[in-house]
């Protein structure tokens, strides 16, 4: 079977983001596979960073380019993604799952009658045919799955892709396409965007630090935001920290916050509550910190460590100072 993928590219700030690299190294793999082709398109106006993508593989990229497409906008971004995969006869679309792909992904879908599987932390060829994989049942269970549609719309779950592998380098090819003001469907559209903090997002951090109501209040966070500061991680929160107030919603992981899945997540005083797992259990690697040795967050952490927060954590930092420097 051979395919045509086209990889939606996502920006923010005229720059690339890192979880766009991913769609793009997955999107290059199945092409390989499926003795298919791969293109990639972004939506914007200046994009800065388009040269990183020439570690991976991704070689000829389309630039819809216009002042107004600068932000995001549901109705513009569609039509255009949508026409684009009609006119190059894409049967497969893949998109990274964020805020903007969990919005826009299902219209895409439906504007081109394909097939969608939302929050894929796999995508695989299998005989011709893309099988997909995604947490079912609050994370507790993974579903894998094929689409019998002739077109397919798959959204990737963030930190799902390994980047660092090698033999995808290219040299990448960029076509600009400048659109008319009065070729864009505007009528929704994002005029401005809000940064709550200057603070690095869960959603698109390898390392979190992570705290629950076993941290007993918002002044013992300190602790969470120093080894955040030492390991370059994300600060995180369970549900119940966010509704007593000590933390903010953007810090939220889980079922009702955010999905997550860094390479490293250390759970500090949180025991496990199904809604928190099913935003978390899919990080590489986890490291559980509660004085309750039947905590359930033990029965899927890697390393699980017994005892009381505030004695353990004030060592560990001392001693990833010594290793990090």
């Amino acid at each position: 079977m051979s395919v045509k993928i086209l990889v939606y590219l996502e920006q923010r700030d005229g720059e690339i983001k890192k979880q766009s690299f991913e769609s793009a190294r997955k999107g290059v793999q199945l092409a390989k596979e499926l003795n298919g082709e791969a293109v990639g398109l972004v939506i914007g106006n200046d994009i800065k960073n388009l040269d990183a993508l020439n570690e991976h593989g991704l070689e000829n990229i389309t630039h819809f380019k216009n002042a107004s497409l600068q932000n995001y906008s549901s109705t513009a971004y569609s039509k255009i993604i949508a026409d684009f995969a009609e006119k190059k006869g894409a049967n497969v679309v893949l998109l990274t799952h964020t805020a903007l792909g969990k919005d826009i992904a299902p219209i895409i879908a439906v504007k081109l009658r394909a097939g969608y599987g939302a929050d894929c932390t796999e995508i695989i060829s299998n005989d011709g045919t893309i099988h997909a994989v995604r947490p079912v049942y609050a994370g507790k269970s993974f579903l894998k799955f094929s689409l019998s549609s002739e077109k397919t719309v798959l959204s990737i779950r963030p930190n799902s892709v390994l980047l660092n592998t090698d033999g995808y380098n290219c040299q990448v090819k960029v076509t600009v396409t400048e659109l008319n003001e009065d070729e864009l469907d505007l009528r929704a559209r994002v005029t401005e965007f809000v940064k709550a903090s200057e603070k690095l997002d869960v959603a698109e951090a390898d390392v979190i630090v992570s705290g629950g109501r076993g941290m007993k209040g918002p002044e013992h966070f300190k602790l969470l935001e120093e080894m955040a500061s030492v390991l370059g991680a994300a600060v995180g929160a369970s549900r119940a920290v966010v509704d007593a107030g000590w933390r903010p919603h953007g810090e939220q992981v889980g079922q009702t916050g955010k999905t997550v899945s860094p390479k490293l997540y250390i759970a500090c005083g949180i025991s496990g509550a199904i809604q928190h797992l099913a935003g978390m259990s899919s990080a590489k690697c986890i490291v559980a910190i509660n004085k309750d040795k039947d905590a359930p967050i033990f029965q899927i952490a890697d390393y699980g460590i017994v005892g009381d927060v505030f004695e353990i954590f004030p060592v560990m930092n001392d001693e990833l100072k010594k290793v990090i420097g």
